[in-house]
């Protein structure tokens, strides 16, 4: 048995620059967004609009969201070169977008309790001045999105420059932490419309009703897009990736460079370290007897999505296993 380094990670690579931007947009979109949240519950309560106050704590709760998303970004950062952890930080940003996907899950709840309440108990609501705060509402959640939506782009375009991706794979790619907080931004631009509706049908039509019934079709859209974030962050925080297409690359490279051993893999566990970065250990079965961990890692480097290997190989003859070889990385 012998052993040979077949790692390619550091450090180093879990924090780049494209986390650097997002770490940046994030702490914008929390100071504007505190702002915008203190002028909407106060002008919800002083017009007494459902729609426009709703909108207001619903805002407030993203942004201890998006504060989680700042929290995880800077973590990241400051434990980045910390030997304790094994493959870096970068499941810290992934954990601060499941915790903002839970924060949206109660938020909707709180939405459908409220209007649910006022449905039933209407109160006058001052038009005029509520659609203005929520137009302005709408403003703020539109530059909040531009903010978060350059921030994604700074770093798919990083990523970009020393990664391939898969066809029909990209979004497995993305930043699941800045995703957290986009769509956070995204629910509070739809609830800041939902409400200018509502506002728009009472003040117009004398529809009392639409203001709480906005809200109740608001925390549906909420909860749905929490629960697509909930999927897609927890499948990286269980290590839930071997239907992810670089498993079936592994196998083939082994496959196809090993026919003449009859090479096989007996043995394969992939899982994700970093935004574009897999670890894999795979055990393989061979007549080969001059295959060597060396050689394995030549056939995997075409993937540079493999930032870590473990590979372990067992020669066998007529009689079985006789020996075996090893490399870890």
């Amino acid at each position: 048995m012998h052993t040979d380094n077949l790692s390619s990670w550091t450090h180093e690579h879990v924090f780049d620059t494209g986390s650097a931007a997002a770490e940046r947009g994030t702490r914008w979109v929390l100071a504007i967004t505190l702002a915008m949240m203190a002028v909407e519950i106060g002008a919800g309560g002083w017009f007494n609009s459902m729609a426009l106050l709703a909108d207001g704590w619903h805002m407030s709760s993203h942004a201890v969201a998006i504060g989680v998303s700042a929290f995880a970004y800077a973590a990241a950062r400051r434990y980045a070169r910390d030997r304790r952890f094994a493959f870096g930080t970068w499941k810290i940003e992934i954990l601060g977008g499941f915790a903002s996907a839970l924060a949206l899950l109660f938020v909707a709840a709180w939405m459908v309790a409220g209007s649910v309440q006022r449905l039933f108990a209407p109160q006058p609501i001052h038009y005029r001045e509520a659609v203005v705060v929520a137009v302005l509402g709408l403003l703020v959640n539109v530059a909040c999105a531009a903010i978060l939506a350059r921030a994604h782009d700074h770093g798919h375009d990083h990523g970009h420059a020393h990664h391939h991706a898969h066809a029909g794979d990209h979004h497995r790619h993305d930043d699941l932490n800045l995703r957290s907080a986009y769509l956070h931004v995204l629910a509070d631009a739809a609830t800041s419309v939902l409400a200018i509706t509502a506002l728009l049908g009472g003040w117009h039509f004398g529809w009392v009703w639409l203001d709480p019934a906005m809200g109740i079709v608001g925390a549906v859209l909420v909860a749905l897009w929490s629960r697509g974030l909930l999927a897609e962050t927890g499948r990286v925080l269980l290590d839930r990736e071997m239907d992810h297409p670089v498993v079936q690359e592994i196998r083939e490279a082994v496959e196809q460079h090993g026919a003449a051993g009859q090479a096989r893999v007996s043995d394969l566990h992939v899982w994700r370290v970093g935004r574009q970065s897999f670890a894999c250990a795979i055990g393989i079965v061979t007549h080969d007897r001059a295959l060597t961990p060396q050689q394995v890692r030549g056939w995997l480097a075409v993937h540079e999505e493999i930032a870590h290997a473990t590979v372990e190989i067992v020669f066998c003859d007529g009689d079985g296993a006789v020996a075996a070889a090893s490399a870890r990385g």
